[in-house]
């Protein structure tokens, strides 16, 4: 099992690779939130064959971390002990095979989604609307505008702990309302999405209205980490969030979206821990209101720099 014990000697231990290995690495700048402490050692593979080999050689008592493009992620101001992988430009190729696109996990969903287009391939325009990356919709079955991966999904690829590449179908992939059953500790490397052949203009058009709806209905152009809370069954995140007064509450330099209350932004001066203490109190004030518990869909990494904040119902 491994271990968080942070070791200055720790990437001395750690294989060759093909690959960018680089010590005490601020994370701050790979996630939107901007904010966040260092990664012990990052690691951004070349290709899913250095990824593999990486991993294969890599000590199992070191901790291994996965981030994608950082949007649906906060890491705490402590930082993330061991090895944490960013899938970057190494794993962000986009290929078209008639109606399928196949897609690194690093890829933008909304470099997909310009992919399919361009070859007018209709059904992948919701992907221009999720400020992600391939690897973390899969992980997280993301969606937006009545579509989820789900509905596009064929196949995926991914790298296990011990190296191994597996190929993946829809049974493995387990998908449920913001998650998949997929395997802890599964790497995706790509996957293969499949739409319907269609009109380029009318897929282009349809794109653009995504756009403008997200422009128009949350905060694209502050720092923040997507949709904070899952929508409870039955209900919508954001209007339990105004109903329970939170709708502009701050705390430092954080605060609650005016123009979307299911969005946490950095105002410029937060910090990790404003963020997620202003996520736990919205989660207090939604369930003393409500009775409802929402419960978190951006990811929470690392350790804290100080006390660690208390969340609801622990």
């Amino acid at each position: 099992m491994a271990t968080n014990t942070r070791s200055p000697q720790l990437i001395d231990r750690l294989p060759t690779v093909r690959g960018r290995l680089e010590a005490s690495v601020p994370l701050a700048r790979h996630t939107w939130f901007r904010v966040g402490g260092s990664a012990e050692v990052l690691f951004r593979p070349a290709d899913a064959k250095d990824l593999a080999e990486f991993m294969a050689a890599t000590p199992d008592d070191i901790a291994v971390t996965v981030i994608g493009i950082g949007s649906n992620l906060l890491v705490r101001d402590g930082g993330i002990p061991g090895v944490v992988i960013r899938l970057g430009q190494g794993l962000s190729g986009i290929t078209v095979e008639g109606a399928t696109i196949c897609a690194g996990a690093g890829a933008a969903g909304l470099h997909v989604a310009n992919a399919a287009r361009d070859g007018a391939i209709a059904g992948l325009e919701f992907l221009c609307g999720i400020p992600g990356g391939i690897g973390g919709a899969l992980r997280m079955n993301a969606g937006a505008y009545g579509t989820e991966i789900k509905d596009v999904f064929v196949a995926a690829r991914a790298v296990s702990r011990d190296g191994a590449l597996h190929d993946l179908g829809r049974d493995d992939m387990g998908f449920a309302y913001r998650q998949s059953a997929a395997t802890a500790g599964l790497i995706f490397v790509d996957a293969r999405l499949a739409g319907w052949p269609g009109d380029k203009e009318a897929i282009t058009k349809r794109m653009a209205e995504i756009q403008s709806t997200r422009r128009t209905t949350q905060p694209v152009r502050t720092p923040t980490g997507g949709s904070t809370f899952k929508n409870p069954h039955g209900a919508k995140a954001w209007e339990l969030i105004d109903q329970a007064g939170c709708r502009g509450l701050g705390r430092g330099g954080a605060k609650v979206s005016e123009k979307h209350c299911n969005f946490l932004v950095n105002t410029g001066t937060a910090s990790a821990a404003d963020l997620e203490g202003l996520g736990e109190e919205v989660r207090r004030r939604v369930l003393a209101e409500t009775g409802v518990c929402l419960e978190w869909e951006i990811q929470r990494l690392g350790i804290a720099a100080g006390p660690p904040v208390k969340e609801v119902g622990t």
